[in-house]
C-alpha cells in the first residue's frame, strides 16, 4: 500500500454514509484506490475482531435478525444475519445469505428474474437456516446454554436444530411489536438502524450499493469493529462502547490504535465462514470471474 496515510481517514468515511466515489473525490484519488484501501481495512477488521472477541461461553442473551440488502442489482438480494448482545449491544458477528428476489414485481421483472435464474441458477432456499446455524456455531463453538431472541422467521427454528451442541432457549417476538428499548429485540433493531444509517451501500434506492457481496462483507467488518470498540453506546448521550459494557476494555479506542499493529491470517485463525470473507472468495453470480485476495509480499 503506497498511501498508508489513507487508512485511518478512509476508515472514518466508510462508516460515515459515504460511497467510494464520494470518498475518492474528497481525497483526490481514484475509486479503485479507495476500493483497495477498503479491502485492506476489511481484512484487518476481520482479524482484529477474531483476536479480541470473547472466546468463552456467551454470558448474555443474544438477539439475532436478518438485515436485507443487495449486490450488483436488486435481482440479487442479500440477507446479513447479525447477532448482538441483548444487554451490552456487543456486535458478536455476522454471516450472509444469497436470496431470491421477492416482493411486488411487474410482469417484466418476473420474466427477467426467470431469465437470470435460468442462466445463473437460483440461490439455495435453505441458505438462511444454514448461515444462521453457521453464525451460532462460530459464536458458541462449545456446548453451552444459550438464550436466543429472534423474530418469527420460519428458518430460525430450523437453524437452531442444526446446532445440537447448544441448549438453546429460543424466544420469538413479532416484527410488528413496538421497537422500543423494552422490546427484547431492541439491540438488534438498533444495530440494523445503525448499519443502514452508517453505510451508503445499504441505503434505500442508492447508487452507492455494493457491486459484490465480498466487498460488502469487508464494509460490514469495518462497521462491526467501529461499533464495538470506537463509538460510545449512544451518539447523543455518549457512554461506554459495547466492548466496554462487555468488560473487554476500559476505554474507547481510536482508529489509529486499531490500525497500529499489522495482523496476519497465518497467526490468527479465522472460522471457515469468515476465512471466505477474508480471502474475498464469496461469489457474485453476475460476476462469475470476480477477483479474490492473494498475498504477494506478506506471509
Amino acid at each position: 500500500m503506497k498511501r498508508p496515510d489513507l487508512l485511518a481517514p478512509v476508515f472514518h468515511r466508510l462508516v460515515g454514509c459515504s460511497g467510494f466515489r464520494q470518498i475518492a473525490y474528497e481525497f483526490g484519488v481514484s475509486p479503485q484506490t479507495i476500493g483497495r484501501v477498503s479491502g485492506r481495512l476489511g481484512r484487518h477488521s476481520l482479524l482484529f475482531h477474531q483476536l479480541k472477541r470473547p472466546k468463552g461461553p456467551i454470558q448474555e442473551p443474544l438477539a439475532l435478525d436478518g438485515f436485507e440488502s443487495f449486490e450488483y442489482s436488486q435481482y440479487y438480494p442479500t440477507s446479513y444475519h447479525v447477532a448482538a448482545g441483548q444487554r451490552t449491544h456487543f456486535f458478536y458477528g455476522f454471516t450472509d445469505s444469497e436470496c431470491r428476489r421477492r416482493g411486488n414485481m411487474t410482469r417484466a421483472q418476473k420474466k427477467r428474474r426467470a431469465r437470470l435464474e435460468e442462466q445463473l441458477g437460483r440461490p439455495d432456499p435453505k441458505s438462511i437456516e444454514k448461515e444462521v446455524a453457521a453464525l451460532l456455531t462460530i459464536l458458541a463453538p462449545a456446548p453451552q446454554a444459550l438464550e436466543l431472541h429472534t423474530d418469527e422467521h420460519k428458518s430460525y427454528p430450523r437453524a437452531v436444530l442444526r446446532v445440537p451442541h447448544l441448549s438453546v432457549t429460543h424466544r420469538t417476538i413479532s416484527s410488528r411489536a413496538a421497537r422500543t428499548p423494552q422490546n427484547p429485540l431492541f439491540a438488534i433493531n438498533l444495530l440494523d438502524l445503525k448499519v443502514r444509517h452508517n453505510g451508503a451501500n445499504h441505503k434505500r434506492e442508492s447508487i452507492a450499493y455494493s457491486k459484490r457481496r465480498a466487498s460488502a462483507a469487508y464494509r460490514m467488518a469495518h462497521f462491526l469493529v467501529w461499533r464495538n470498540w470506537v463509538r460510545p453506546f449512544s451518539e447523543r448521550k455518549g457512554g461506554a462502547s459495547p466492548a466496554m459494557r462487555l468488560g473487554l476494555i476500559d476505554r474507547l479506542l481510536t482508529v489509529p490504535e486499531l490500525l497500529k499493529r499489522r495482523l496476519f491470517p497465518s497467526r490468527i485463525v479465522l472460522p471457515e465462514r469468515w476465512r471466505v470473507y477474508y480471502w474475498k472468495e464469496l461469489p457474485t453470480r453476475a460476476i462469475p470471474k470476480g477477483t479474490t485476495h492473494r498475498l504477494r509480499y506478506a506471509a
